[in-house]
């Protein structure tokens, strides 16, 4: 049975009804990091890993809602919202909390949801969570609310309920993903553009460190101010600049002696970043994968010398993976310290390369990292009667 077949079961089976069916798919980013809240690009794709919703309207203002990876249910009122200790609920009150300050008229409605997207390793399962619900509620109440202003109100669910500051990257590729296809995002303009990723021979592999270094909360935080700090120094004499986004490595290379060593490491690794995807996307537009896979690995080396987020363990698997064949590209993803790195590897190679790989980081930390095989698939959307047939 199906996964999204198993929380339609269990949605008629609780409410003894026929529900609307929505899949929201988990992402990868496959070059740019931390270039968002430098008003930078990013360059993420939707994954064949998601979360399933079964939903149906109901005629008061009660909400009524069962996890089915967690076996646990929640009841809420529509007007009545308050953070939960039950984390996963608040994700969704969120939503619920933005439609109320949008002024949109909604019900309260049944929902079971399950899913395959991996906790804490780097995917969007709460992206996934957000985005998929606020997309399930649009089309269950006929709101009209388009594509970008749900991307606006899931992420907000997430900043202003749930209290964490992401950016706007997990929201946008969840609504706007394609199959075979990976989508450019402009952080400073919102605005997008698709680039072809159809390789039939390749696989995204993802390699779970299993680590989550304490390090990552406030790191993060002090890396976005170091770069806020390089680029109020470049500004005093070239007024322009409002972010890295406005810095050439031309001009950044003028003020190597003129910024704190750290500081001018963390501005070139964001400018070089910058630099390379847009590089990344000419050579998919080439059908240049080698290039492409080449840029990735450069990323990380950037990300762990002069960004200084990765660890032992995430340069260790990227290491394993140095000089060989089947494998394109390598680096960490997401903000760091831990969590997962990316790989682009040959399909028939998948297997033998995890096992090698497995078994060494084994050996190495005394520890099991866990590697999970994705493929690029379409962003948020209703299941069809034909795709349940």
């Amino acid at each position: 049975m199906k996964l999204f077949e198993k929380v339609e079961k269990k949605f008629i089976e609780i409410f003894n009804e026929a529900p609307l069916l929505v899949r929201s798919p988990g992402r990868v980013n496959l070059i740019g990091e931390h270039t968002d809240y430098n008003f930078g690009f990013v360059l993420p794709a939707a994954i064949n890993k998601a979360i399933y919703f079964a939903i149906s309207p109901r005629n008061d203002e009660k909400c009524d809602i069962y996890s089915l990876n967690m076996k646990d249910n929640f009841q809420f009122q529509i007007h009545e919202l308050a953070r939960s200790k039950k984390a996963w609920t608040n994700y969704l009150m969120g939503v619920v909390d933005q439609l109320n300050q949008e002024g949109f008229k909604i019900k309260g409605f049944n929902c079971v949801f399950g899913g395959d997207i991996p906790i804490g390793a780097g995917l969007s399962s709460s992206a996934a969570l957000e985005a998929g619900l606020a997309y399930a509620l649009n089309n269950l109440f006929n709101l009209g609310i388009n594509k970008l202003e749900l991307v606006k109100l899931a992420q907000k669910a997430e900043n202003e309920f749930v209290g964490v500051q992401c950016g706007i990257m997990d929201q946008y590729i969840n609504i706007f993903g394609q199959t075979n296809k990976v989508l450019r995002i402009d952080c400073r303009s919102l605005e997008y553009k698709y680039f072809p990723f159809n390789y039939k021979n390749i696989s995204i592999v993802l390699f779970d460190s299993k680590i989550s270094h304490s390090l990552a909360s406030s790191e993060y935080n002090k890396r976005r101010k170091e770069c806020r700090e390089g680029v109020e120094i470049i500004r005093k004499e070239h007024s322009h600049v409002k972010s890295l986004r406005d810095v050439p490595i031309e001009l950044l290379t003028e003020y190597k002696n003129k910024l704190n060593h750290e500081i001018y490491k963390r501005c070139k690794y964001v400018v070089e970043e910058n630099s390379r995807l847009l590089n990344a996307c000419d050579a998919l537009m080439k059908n240049d994968l080698k290039t492409f896979g080449t840029l990735m690995s450069k990323t990380h080396q950037g990300l762990s010398e002069d960004y200084e987020v990765s660890c032992k363990e995430l340069d260790y698997l990227v290491e394993l993976t140095n000089n060989i064949s089947s494998v394109y590209g390598s680096r960490m993803m997401g903000g760091g310290f831990g969590g997962c790195t990316i790989n682009l590897v040959e399909s028939n190679s998948v297997e033998s390369l995890s096992d090698e790989i497995l078994g060494k980081y084994r050996k190495k930390f005394k520890q099991g990292a866990k590697a999970y095989i994705t493929t690029i698939s379409s962003g948020t959307s209703i299941i069809s009667k034909s795709e349940k047939g």
